[in-house]
């Protein structure tokens, strides 16, 4: 009997190194398969249904943690600056006077540039150089005017530009916005009695949005108004006076 059980014990202790490389080979095999698995979720559309191998998987997948089209990443900005031009609304700007006969502002136009800080995702500030041409309605192109202004603006955007959500920061592609500020020119008006001299345009508001292009690009789309504090508008007229000039403006704004 004692020569029986002595075999059964020597059986076990042959087998256990067996059962060790079994058990090891087993995990490794098992480690590969999930890794396999982890190549197979980058590089196809479909994954293959859960298999041995689930270990290594858990372990070592990071691919697809967030999807690209669900989410945009995005670094914040402090500075841009912006370009563009636009056309002045006759309707909505006062008449240039000769005397009695008024004179309405006819294919007008305005550009501007500009350098601004974003204070925060609310909250930015600008300074602009605008210069505007005017033509009118019934006069000959000897009889025009413009004027040149350097303005400040304090802006306020009615949404976030970037949206914090735990490590991952992404921008709005749409944000409307309106500003106030205040600038100060010079008006020239060609022509025999016209009313030159120094401007300043307080208060000037804007009402637009900005639509981005890319993370550091966008077009803003905004209507401008400025209430004209100065020599009056047109020829031989009031050496003081309020006058009311209304442009919708694009422009491309750049963030660096």
């Amino acid at each position: 009997m004692k020569k029986i059980g002595y075999l059964g014990i020597f059986a076990v202790v042959l087998a256990s190194p067996a059962m060790a490389s079994y058990d090891a080979d087993a995990f490794r095999d098992e480690i590969t398969e999930g890794l396999d698995l982890v190549g197979a979720r980058a590089n196809a559309d479909v994954l293959p249904d859960a298999a041995p191998g689930e270990l290594g998987l858990d372990v070592y997948q990071t691919a697809d943690a967030v999807q690209d089209e669900d989410i945009q990443l995005f670094i914040p900005t402090s500075l841009y600056m912006r370009a563009g031009g636009g056309i002045n609304l006759g309707f909505a700007t006062d008449q240039a006077h000769i005397a009695d006969q008024g004179y309405t502002s006819w294919k007008s136009w305005t550009t501007q540039i500009g350098i601004g800080w974003n204070l925060s995702s609310y909250v930015r500030t600008e300074i602009d150089f605008q210069e505007s041409t005017f033509t009118f309605d019934g006069l000959d192109d000897t009889m025009q005017a413009s004027y040149q202004t350097m303005g400040g603006m304090l802006y306020f955007d009615f949404a976030r530009r970037y949206v914090q959500t735990g490590d991952i920061t992404y921008r709005r592609a749409f944000v409307p916005f309106m500003g106030l500020g205040v600038a100060a020119g010079f008006y020239q008006f060609d022509g025999t009695g016209g009313a030159n001299g120094f401007v300043i345009a307080a208060p000037r508001a804007v009402l637009g949005f900005n639509v981005m292009l890319n993370d550091l690009i966008g077009i803003d789309i905004m209507y401008q108004y400025q209430m004209m504090i100065g020599n009056g508008f047109g020829w031989d007229v009031r050496a003081g006076g309020v006058d009311n000039i209304s442009n919708v403006i694009a422009s491309f704004r750049v963030n660096f």
